[in-house]
């Protein structure tokens, strides 16, 4: 299996805050601001969009860890753009800087580690969970 990864590689993320992604929404507090939820999914989706265009067919990638800090909010109406910096290649485990902006600002960063999958084999074990 080759891998055509290099340290330094980064994908962004984006979208727009609506009714739908907001703490309100997501059951992750009371207030119509960017949840936090919503800023970690667009976070490893920026992870994402950064390295499983490079893996060989039938491989992508899994979230297995995630550090982050959300300080600042953002209000209904912004566009949140999340930044994945491939920091670290360690066999099939990946490692990236995370950090998201608004229009205004930085609101978030953090660190994420993924890990390399084979998607048939990794469906097939979820799968025998239910038997």
């Amino acid at each position: 299996m080759e891998i055509n990864l290099i340290v330094g590689m980064i994908g962004e993320k984006s979208e727009t805050v609506t009714n739908h992604n907001t703490a309100i929404q997501y059951g992750s507090g009371s207030v119509a601001v960017y949840a936090t939820p919503a800023m970690v999914g667009l976070m490893e989706g920026a992870c994402v969009n950064t390295v499983d265009a490079h893996l060989p067919e039938g491989m992508s990638t899994v979230g297995i860890d995630l550090k982050i800090k959300h300080t600042a909010a953002t209000p209904v109406g912004m566009t949140i753009r999340a930044e994945a910096t491939l920091t670290g290649i360690d066999g099939k485990r990946l490692t990236f800087a995370v950090k998201a902006f608004d229009d205004k600002e930085q609101i978030g960063e953090g660190s994420h580690e993924r890990y390399i999958i084979n998607v048939e084999k990794f469906l097939q074990k979820a799968g025998a969970k239910k038997n």
